[in-house]
């Protein structure tokens, strides 16, 4: 059945220990990377968008509800679809309460081509309290290489902005595989421009950069957030 070998617990311990050692070099070749990720620079979004809510029409700027930071997950459900995609809608799953990455000043949403009243019946279907919001006759999903005139359907994809008062910039992006291992709370705040907002992240200054104590103090239970 191609089963692992069975050892004794000694021989167990010597190959766990040698695994570790390679588990902790990726933990520190990850913390390198996000640095480096954090390390992008950032282009400033001046075309204007526009996307139907469970509030009506609303803009990029809007979907940030007040916060600094947007990550703005791209669900494939194009126009004809009856329902989401099964593996968009089981990433969707892992997501969970938002109040984490809202403690952070990161606001996240969903977006899709399909009508908002189609995602509004699907989302009711799966219970899910995300935002969600449709692109249906925009460009906000070509543009952001989420769709393609090559590409037979849309692809998934995460798109990360930035805010500065009402300028809005466009941080970073990442496709298909890129998404693998990415539903956490950390996970998705390592691909914004502030990150956990940690004193030991690197660059320095990032973790109060608004104001606000670092991360790890802003975090309480769920149910203990003001908002």
């Amino acid at each position: 059945m191609g089963l692992p070998d069975i050892v004794t617990r000694e021989e167990w311990l010597v190959a766990r220990e040698e695994l570790l050692a390679k588990e902790k070099a990726a933990t520190r070749a990850r913390d390198a990377l996000n640095a480096e990720r954090r390390g992008l620079p950032m282009v400033e979004v001046d075309k204007e968008y526009y996307f139907d809510g469970s509030d009506g029409k609303a803009t990029l700027l809007d979907l940030f509800d007040g916060r600094d930071q947007l990550i703005v997950y791209h669900f494939m459900f194009a126009p004809e679809w009856e329902a989401g995609c099964r593996s968009c809608s089981a990433f969707l799953d892992q997501i969970g309460n938002l109040s984490h990455l809202r403690a952070r000043s990161t606001n996240f949403v969903a977006v899709s081509r399909a009508p908002f009243t189609r995602l509004l019946a699907f989302k009711a279907r799966m219970g899910w309290t995300v935002p969600w919001f449709s692109t249906d006759g925009g460009d906000f999903n070509h543009d952001f290489k989420a769709s393609s005139d090559e590409e037979p359907h849309d692809v998934p994809a995460i798109n990360c902005f930035l805010r500065d008062g009402e300028r809005v910039f466009h941080t970073y992006a990442t496709f298909a595989r890129g998404l693998d291992g990415i539903a956490s709370t950390s996970s998705l705040l390592d691909l914004t421009a502030l990150g956990r907002q940690e004193e030991w992240e690197r660059p320095r200054g990032r973790a109060s950069v608004f104001g606000a104590p670092a991360g790890s103090a802003r975090v309480r239970y769920h149910d203990e957030y003001e908002d």
